[in-house]
């Protein structure tokens, strides 16, 4: 969470079972703090094997943008990414 202080990202692939600190809680705690800071919208990707309709719910009500399952296919990252990020203007 505090990365997302100092450094810039253009999204956020969000474990949600991680050992100190949830998925859920990180989320919150920067949707909290963009609109403090009057910062954008930073897309947040929930990563889980939990893949119940259930837990998609509670991912969308807490602020997570999307939601991939584990393991990943690279096709639905690609996908996920693709919705979310600003397409490329070919300028590297």
């Amino acid at each position: 969470m505090a990365a997302t202080r100092t450094l810039a990202f253009d999204a956020i692939l969000m474990d949600l079972q991680m050992p100190v600190q949830d998925g859920y809680q990180a989320t919150a705690e920067i949707r909290q703090w963009e609109v403090a800071q009057q910062r954008p919208r930073l897309p947040i990707l929930a990563l889980t094997a939990d893949a119940f309709e259930e837990d998609r719910q509670h991912c969308a009500a807490i602020g997570m943008d999307d939601f991939l399952t584990k393991p990943i296919a690279q096709n639905a990252l690609e996908a996920a990414l693709t919705r979310w990020l600003p397409v490329a203007d070919g300028h590297s």
